[in-house]
């Protein structure tokens, strides 16, 4: 009982992050309330015992993506303005999005509590079980290949965050490479000659 009520406080704090998330004016805020919602996930997590799940959830979502994001919302000028315009417009497909999820949810919870041998809870894992070790094994040896496609997509995430900081704006300065390269020396420096002048 204790353990169900501890679930369901935290997925009403995950549930008011992600209200936050999409409700915040502020994009700094947005991503604070993110933050918050991963936090609250991790914690939903260990208490189903995927502790390897958790602890990437903090460290890589939260450590990393978290911190990119806010690097990528501080450095480039989001119009404020124009996304809150947007917003009325996109809000019908939000709302059929929403009513889907709500409707998935609830059917969830119907066929869970129906009897059917579905859903259920799964045992729990014998003692000195290590799920992260079960994980890594599968992980490195079945699916390396997709393991290093996920990162050579992250690596294109962080270059595609510096790209759009380095897009053009007033008041950039920025290098021309090309130009500098085809420099010739009668361009850098010029003799003039001038007459003495006298006092």
């Amino acid at each position: 009982m204790l353990i169900q009520m501890f679930f369901w406080s935290l997925a009403a704090v995950l549930l008011g992050a992600s209200i936050g998330v999409i409700t915040s004016r502020n994009p700094v805020f947005s991503a604070l309330y993110l933050v918050l919602a991963f936090f609250t996930s991790a914690v939903m997590w260990l208490l189903i015992e995927a502790e390897f799940l958790a602890v990437v959830l903090v460290l890589v979502y939260v450590g990393a993506v978290m911190v990119l994001f806010l690097f990528v919302v501080m450095m480039i000028d989001i119009n404020t303005e124009e996304l809150r315009k947007g917003f009325t417009r996109f809000a019908p497909v939000g709302g059929f999005v929403a009513l889907v999820v709500a409707v998935e949810l609830i059917t969830v919870f119907l066929v869970r509590n129906s009897g059917l041998p579905v859903l259920s809870n799964p045992p729990p894992h014998p003692e000195g079980y290590s799920n992260t070790k079960e994980l890594g094994a599968v992980l490195y040896t079945e699916h390396v290949y997709a393991f290093e496609l996920a990162s050579f997509i992250l690596l294109l995430a962080i270059i595609a965050a510096i790209v759009l900081t380095m897009r053009k704006r007033p008041g950039l300065k920025v290098q021309n490479i090309a130009r500098q390269v085809a420099v010739r020396r009668q361009d850098r420096v010029r003799l003039v000659s001038m007459e003495a002048e006298k006092d």
